[in-house]
């Protein structure tokens, strides 16, 4: 008998235990409470909004809602049968961000959207996005609104698409621009510099998107500077060299940072929102930074 124990104990140790350690790995980031984030709202933007600071009628001023002062519940979790659902309604610019910092990471969640647009995206595409590498005050880049960082889209038939916000810059595999036609990101290609006042805006690969707004998983690889778009479990952008420009032109490596998820005037869900830190880059991707 006891001998029949052991023996079991040894199988379950090979065959149960690895598997139990490897789901512990990932750390999942949201609960009823929204317990690891902080938000962030600056405006309800108007059509043909031009990057400065909005103005009331007298012409002053206007001052952003500020952190953690979300009185309409512009971010609310959902207590749902398959688990908490964050809901961002999008009627006000702004985003929920991580407490913590991250670097060398493995991101993954599921995204889809709801039926409510505002000005001034009311007749465009739905519109969100994950900021990483995101560093300093919120109100960096044109819209006043989020940190400097690297951008992930999330938009509709975009998902995967690249922005510069503030002074961030990366290197992206994609065909070069020509004329008033942007860069489009393939894996083929050589890698292409972004940043402000150059190219700052990648296409991704291709559509990926489910279908009658399905829910999406959308995957965010980063380790030392180099990053992969992944939208349900296609490769779509293959980025290295996160960076960001000082005001004299030096530029600093941007290889950490927290996370945001943005509210950019439409109504979009969140869940599974999970991460688990990475001591190398997984080995199947290692062929796309050769």
């Amino acid at each position: 008998m006891r001998l029949t124990i052991l023996l079991l104990a040894a199988l379950l140790s090979i065959c149960i235990l690895p598997s139990m350690q490897n789901k512990e790995e990932w750390v999942v980031l949201l609960d009823k409470d929204l317990s690891q984030w902080e938000n962030y709202l600056s405006y309800k933007h108007k059509d043909n909004y031009n990057g400065k600071i909005p103005t009331d009628a007298a012409g002053k001023e206007i001052a952003p809602v500020g952190y953690n002062k979300d009185k309409g519940q512009v971010f609310k979790m959902l207590d749902e049968p398959g688990g908490p659902v964050l809901r961002i309604s999008g009627e006000t610019y702004g985003c929920v961000f991580t407490k913590q910092s991250y670097k060398n990471y493995h991101l993954r969640l599921q995204v889809k959207w709801g039926a409510n647009k505002y000005e001034p995206r009311k007749t465009k595409l739905r519109d969100s996005g994950i900021l990483y590498h995101s560093t300093g005050e919120a109100g960096a880049e044109y819209w006043r609104t989020w940190m400097m960082s690297q951008e992930f889209q999330i938009m509709e038939g975009h998902m995967g698409d690249y922005w510069c916000q503030a002074s961030s810059a990366i290197d992206i595999r994609s065909f070069p621009s020509e004329g008033v036609m942007n860069r489009v990101a393939d894996e083929s290609q050589p890698f292409g510099t972004f940043k402000s006042g150059s190219d700052y805006f990648c296409m991704r690969s291709g559509n990926f998107e489910k279908p009658d707004n399905e829910w999406n998983t959308l995957e965010l690889i980063c380790f030392e500077g180099q990053s992969l778009h992944i939208v349900n479990g296609h490769v779509v952008m293959v980025l290295k060299n996160s960076r960001y420009i000082k005001p004299g032109g030096e530029e600093v490596p941007m290889t950490s940072g927290k996370i945001q998820l943005q509210s950019e005037a439409a109504e979009v869900f969140y869940r599974d929102v999970r991460i688990k830190q990475l001591s190398a880059l997984p080995a199947q991707y290692q062929k796309y930074f050769l």
